[in-house]
């Protein structure tokens, strides 16, 4: 069967036309979710390490940090700081982490790696950066931290989130 010109030209007889042509994606490949307070945001794939769903009881506090920082992960031996996504952008409500599991995207440049706890992840979708439109209507502190918007529809937007400035923020210090 493997030795048959059929098989390595994929010209079977048992071929289903979802097969014969796969779709080239457009855009660029990013990770959906949500913040608690119901905004939609995206970070490139590009920019991800990994998604963890930790147990709440995994993140370690610390004391005397950024009340934006929930605390520590052990991540295979390294050591990730945690922190609330949303109140991070100035969401007024904060993650409610009394639940079985924690939605992290731990994302890293160079050396250092940040976990963002958000509310809930949707799904990994490929986007066009070229749609990309400057927001009009962000408050001072969150535009640093936003690339651009996908309008979705009438007062939803889909917003862009530049990891690297995130990492590097100042805000972790206060």
């Amino acid at each position: 069967m493997v030795g048959s010109p059929d098989f390595l030209t994929g010209r079977g007889q048992d071929q289903s036309p979802e097969f014969q042509e796969l779709e080239s994606p457009e855009g660029e490949l990013h990770l959906r979710f949500h913040v608690p307070s119901g905004d939609e945001f995206a970070l490139p794939a590009t920019g991800i390490k990994e998604v963890l769903s930790p147990s709440p009881d995994r993140i370690t506090p610390v004391p005397n940090v950024s009340p934006l920082l929930l605390g520590t992960l052990n991540v295979r031996g390294r050591v990730v700081w945690v922190a609330d996504l949303g109140q991070f952008l100035g969401d007024g409500a904060a993650l409610n982490t009394d639940r079985p599991e924690v939605q992290v995207i731990a994302v890293e440049d160079q050396d250092l790696m940040l976990g963002l706890a958000v509310d809930r992840l949707l799904e990994m979708q490929w986007l066009d950066v070229e749609e990309l439109q400057m927001p009009t209507n962000l408050p001072d502190g969150v535009a640093p931290f936003i690339r651009g918007e996908w309008v979705l529809g009438p007062d939803r937007f889909l917003r862009l989130l530049d990891q690297v400035s995130i990492l590097r923020s100042a805000r972790w210090a206060a």
